[in-house]
């Protein structure tokens, strides 16, 4: 029985959820939520806070600040809490009420940025206002999880490494792209010790990492509005994009059967099966794995409530419904 003094100390990563019985495909799926911040966020920002206090650059009296849609904020608000640093997140309006909410309760400050700039969409505005307050103030230190190296090398390190000893006959690895922090740790880990893996980027409709053209997306997480300067295409096999529709569907169908996933895991779920199921001969004699970033808690208000996805999105409820998993 693990007993810890720090909330970042615990982190599940030997939880898989065998998808065969739901899905009738190989595909397993390795479930990140179980720690205090609620997602796999907690990995990177434990790697990117520890990494800066051993170079030097973040001491006692510096304030961490980061942009995110959520996920990270509470992490790094659990950490910030642990270690007696101040903490300001940079969020926009498509973020869960609940997750805000979180990340004041923990000690962190929210700086909401409600105008939408013509380039870059809402990420390109919370990059905006992280550098005006860094140029305003030097006691701000940004992270940067968009560019920062140890955000990959926390997958790279544990959550990719977890995999590969659980499954020795694995074949094609599914990982949702955001910062594609850990994309870039599971990709770089499998191509230099198991390059036969194939790693399958899952990205969301709208998203512009990997060239697609921009478009409004109402689900945090998953996806972004400026191409991540950690992204290196040569180590992605393939790209699946999720649309939003899609993503909703897989979240409320993997409710039914027990599993309160976030949108992020319903993303991934959802381009998971769909890729198996034009790729049946890609995990013959093997399996497939998609890793789950988040649970479902903090989308109550959203994903799983009736109406939203009308008032949203502009879809009925029973359109959701039409194409289960």
């Amino acid at each position: 029985m693990p007993i810890i003094t720090e909330a970042h100390e615990f982190h599940e990563e030997n939880l898989f959820v065998d998808l065969r019985p739901m899905l009738h495909l190989p595909l397993y799926l390795k479930c990140e939520g179980f720690n205090f911040a609620g997602s796999i966020k907690l990995l990177s920002a434990r790697y990117m806070v520890e990494a800066a206090e051993r170079s030097g650059v973040l001491t006692p009296g510096r304030i961490i600040v980061e942009s995110s849609s959520g996920n990270l904020g509470v992490a790094l608000s659990i950490i910030a809490a642990s270690k007696g640093y101040e903490f300001v997140c940079v969020m926009d309006p498509r973020g869960n009420p609940g997750t805000r909410r979180a990340i004041e309760a923990l000690g962190g400050t929210v700086h909401m940025v409600e105008e939408l700039p013509r380039e870059g969409g809402y990420l390109g505005a919370r990059l905006n206002h992280v550098k005006l307050l860094c140029a305003s103030d030097d006691r701000y230190f940004w992270l940067n999880q968009y560019a920062n190296p140890a955000n990959a090398h926390a997958h790279y390190d544990r959550t990719a490494a977890a995999i590969s000893r659980q499954f020795p006959d694995l074949r094609v690895l599914f990982v949702g792209a955001g910062t594609t922090g850990t994309l870039m740790g599971c990709a770089r880990y499998f191509k230099q010790r198991r390059p036969w893996v194939l790693v399958v980027a899952i990205d969301a409709v709208g998203s512009v990492a990997f060239g697609g053209p921009p478009a409004p997306r109402f689900i945090p997480g998953l996806g972004t509005g400026v191409r991540p300067p950690l992204l290196d295409l040569s180590i992605v096999d393939d790209v699946r994009m999720v649309s939003e529709a899609d993503t909703i569907r897989a979240c409320r169908q993997l409710a039914r059967r027990g599993f309160l996933f976030g949108g992020s895991t319903g993303t991934v779920v959802s381009g998971a099966s769909t890729w198996l199921a034009h790729h049946p001969d890609a995990v013959r004699n093997g399996c497939a794995v998609a890793i789950a970033p988040d649970l479902g808690e903090r989308y109550l208000e959203t994903i799983y409530r009736p109406g939203w996805p009308a008032e949203t999105l502009g879809m009925e409820e029973e359109l959701l419904a039409a194409h289960p998993v």
